[in-house]
């Protein structure tokens, strides 16, 4: 066993708790067992400080339109924070309205536009009567990685300068139904609509934030210590 140890802050995690989001941190921590590290989790919520010193992963889950609101105003004491810790290569993983979030804003269901913190470059627009549900796959030609999920949103993002998507759409409608594109990488960042959550279908990835966050705290010579762990395939759900 290794005696490396990672820090990881759940944003909001009392607030932001839907769609079973909260099973990313659950996969990150079994991964990280199997790699032998040690994973802290706190919850750094609404009137509490984030420092950008002290984690080495985020997670950023979403939540309904009310709370959404809540952390909306809240975050903005926390933009520069944040801002600090994605530009120096921070590990985040932001789903649905945190995705949204890090932007520069979203429009909410009921037309009123929503400020983000701008961290990343991309803007979110709303749907009339309307959302994106179902099976998505897509691929990430980087990585040469597959991954498989479920989608559920009114939100149509579009990406801009300096961002690339996580994946391009085998199957499914992606960020806005257009562009083929699903969710963000930007730095460590990366960002998704996949629900279900995730890091459950795609533990492959967990492995991934994992790593690059032991890199970016250790240096490249911590992924000699480390055991080869081997995912099965996920597999795609039959309509």
């Amino acid at each position: 066993m290794t005696n490396y140890s990672l820090r990881l802050a759940h944003l909001y995690g009392n607030l932001l708790n839907t769609y079973g989001d909260n099973g990313n941190i659950l996969m990150l921590n079994y991964v990280a067992k199997q790699l032998g590290i040690a994973l802290e989790m706190e919850v750094v919520s609404i009137h509490e400080p984030f420092d950008a010193e002290r984690y080495q992963l985020v997670f950023f889950g979403g939540g309904q339109d009310y709370e959404q609101m809540i952390v909306s105003k809240d975050i903005q004491a926390k933009k520069e924070a944040l801002t600090s810790y994605i530009e120096n290569d921070g590990v985040m993983l932001a789903i649905c309205g945190g995705y949204q979030l890090l932007g520069h804003y979203y429009i909410g269901a009921d037309g009123e536009k929503i400020a983000g913190i701008g961290a990343l470059n991309h803007y979110t627009l709303s749907q009339d009567n309307h959302r994106f549900i179902g099976d998505i796959v897509i691929h990430n030609d980087a990585f040469n990685e597959t991954y498989y999920g479920f989608e559920n949103h009114n939100g149509r993002t579009f990406l801009g300068d300096g961002e690339k998507p996580l994946g391009t759409i085998i199957q499914g409608n992606g960020n806005n139904g257009e562009d083929q594109s699903e969710g963000v990488i930007y730095r460590n960042v990366f960002g998704s609509y996949f629900h279900g959550p995730l890091l459950a279908r795609n533990p492959i990835l967990a492995e991934r934030l994992l790593k690059t966050a032991l890199v970016k705290k250790y240096g490249e010579k911590a992924l000699n210590d480390l055991p080869t762990l081997s995912h099965p395939t996920p597999q795609a759900t039959s309509n």
